[in-house]
């Protein structure tokens, strides 16, 4: 399936966006909304914990997944029938007992427990981001338009009214065209001089790769845990999470992790696909670590009646311009849409607010176009049994998770990068290559 078609599906309201990936194939055999579907989850601590507790309210969990035997424990002592097991991969050896998989593992195992779900046409929920890189990402979206099966990642926000009510406001036009937006979060995790990690609370204050190790838990299987990456012994600046999420080989920092949430709210509401340039600046760039501060400037196309646009991802010290100025409310994070004459649409997680105040009173609001959610996971459980759409499908999620990745790769490469979707290269330079995809480490192999 063409991917920039499934992405203009998504344009006119929820509900239409991803029709195309949900034929009827896939729907489980006999099944309707009365019946329960058979769920493995891969996964089972921290962020799984919650997805289980939410399929598990609703369905069977056929089978749990985990490296760590406590984390299997507790999830075993919740579902006693589930089969076992701390290897994802002998897992999918059963896949006639399960109908739909959940993958919550780190980031950097996402793509290779998601893939063989994937290609046994298997429905697959995932937490965010969707992949650790973009070769990644791109692998995933065409096997989900292959399989046609119901997927989600886990962008959980993206089905709370606030979201609904601002999409609804910038595509009926309130505060005019957009060309430009801001967005930025506050966290500040990750690379970082020893005074601005107290200044922001860091978890994890060591700033180099630790030179020596720390006794593995009981019941962790470290080798499993690194899966794919390149091995390192165990130091406890890694695990349990969210640790490990600054370190480059097992994640992306902030700008991927929370990118999903925040960026998400324009590339909903402006029907954003892939970005024709990327510029990135902050501090120089760690080897090991993604920084805790930094900025990305995208550049985004004409969209069908819609103008170029420039989105700039702000994380941790960075500020837009305008919030240092004290021109808009200086919220701790949010996303502000910058229309014709100086109107501003400007919002976060649970509220928003139009800009400069005095001009939209008496202003009428559109009526609601985008239905209320039955919530994120139910949407795709439902989407299971019946083939209606979900509202981040990989389609829609593999392009967002690409641009949130080449934000960070312009970063580490050093360069403005001008970039080709349909190649999946950078036209100007060669240096990013490496940050686009990555060798495997013994052992593992994607497809």
């Amino acid at each position: 399936m063409n991917p920039t078609f499934t992405r203009r599906r998504f344009a006119g309201t929820l509900a239409a966006s991803t029709a195309g990936l949900l034929a009827a194939p896939a729907i489980l055999r006999g099944q309707n909304l009365n019946g329960r579907l058979n769920v493995a989850v891969i996964g089972v601590g921290g962020r799984g914990s919650g997805n289980l507790a939410e399929v598990g309210k609703t369905e069977n969990v056929v089978a749990v997944c985990d490296v760590a035997e406590a984390q299997a424990d507790a999830a075993v002592s919740k579902y006693p029938k589930a089969r076992r097991f701390s290897d994802f991969r002998k897992l999918f050896e059963f896949e006639k007992e399960f109908d739909a998989v959940v993958v919550s593992t780190c980031e950097h195992t996402h793509a290779f427990a998601t893939l063989p779900a994937l290609q046994l046409r298997k429905h697959v929920y995932c937490e965010k981001p969707l992949t650790y890189n973009i070769h990644e990402a791109r692998v995933i979206r065409e096997a989900a338009a292959k399989a046609k099966v119901a997927t989600q990642m886990g962008t959980q926000i993206h089905a709370t009214d606030n979201y609904r009510r601002v999409v609804e406001l910038v595509q009926a036009g309130a505060i005019g065209p957009v060309r430009e937006v801001h967005v930025w979060v506050g966290r500040a995790w990750g690379w970082q001089d020893e005074e601005a990690a107290k200044r922001n609370n860091d978890i994890v204050s060591v700033r180099e790769r630790p030179a020596g190790t720390s006794p593995v838990p009981k019941g962790l299987d470290w080798d499993l845990w690194i899966g794919p990456a390149p091995f390192r012994p165990f130091n406890e600046v890694y695990f349990p999470g969210p640790k490990w999420y600054r370190w480059w080989d097992f994640g992306n920092g902030t700008m991927s992790d929370l990118g999903s949430h925040w960026n998400d709210l324009a590339f909903w509401a402006l029907k954003l696909d892939a970005p024709h340039t990327i510029e990135s600046g902050g501090p120089p760039p760690h080897p090991e670590i993604a920084p805790a501060s930094m900025h990305a400037v995208y550049e985004y196309g004409a969209r069908g009646n819609l103008p170029p646009v420039r989105l700039t991802w702000h994380q941790g010290e960075d500020r837009p311009q305008i919030w240092k100025d004290g021109g808009i409310p200086k919220w701790d994070s949010g996303v502000l849409f910058v229309g014709d004459k100086g109107r501003m649409l400007l919002a976060d997680y649970a509220k928003h607010v139009l800009l400069p105040e005095k001009e939209f009173e008496g202003f009428v609001r559109p009526p609601q176009s985008i239905p209320a959610s039955i919530g994120h996971h139910q949407e795709w459980i439902r989407a299971c049994k019946t083939g209606e759409p979900t509202t981040c499908n990989f389609g829609y999620a593999g392009l967002l998770t690409e641009a949130n990745h080449l934000g960070n790769v312009a970063y580490r490469a050093g360069k403005k990068l001008e970039w080709d979707s349909a190649k999946m290269r950078v036209k100007n330079t060669r240096d990013a290559d490496r940050f686009i995809r990555r060798e495997y480490r013994s052992g593992w192999k994607l497809g």
